[in-house]
């Protein structure tokens, strides 16, 4: 029995492949994040006007109902926390927009049907 320490393996490990995220991929968990009034969740209510990845940060720009939206505050942070609760994301920048005005025309079918709106 030899009394040198055994060295360890000369392979460095193989690292994880980072994350990559798509913007499709963001919004389907933004499926999750439900306006509290409407009890929909804010993609199916066009509220999401586009996502990017650049890197490891998630930039959203979103809009609101009205700008007097009491909820507000609230979406912007269960999106924030949403995002950043994804593997391989570091920061969530939500950026709320006026323009285009959010109207019924931004819903998808399903949400303007459960909703009463006519097609």
């Amino acid at each position: 029995m030899s009394d040198q320490p055994e060295q360890a393996s000369s392979t460095p490990a193989t690292p994880e492949p980072a994350l990559v995220w798509t913007p499709d991929q963001v919004r389907e968990v933004l499926r999750g994040v439900f306006d509290p009034e409407l009890h929909m969740n804010i993609v199916d209510l066009g509220l999401v006007y586009d996502v990017r990845i650049p890197g490891e940060v998630v930039e959203v720009d979103m809009t609101l109902t009205s700008p007097g939206c009491p909820y507000g505050p609230y979406l912007i942070h269960q999106v924030k926390d949403t995002l950043q609760s994804l593997k391989g994301i570091r920061d969530a920048k939500v950026t709320v927009v006026w323009e285009p005005p959010w109207g019924p025309d931004k819903m998808t079918e399903e949400a303007r049907l459960e909703l009463g709106f006519d097609l």
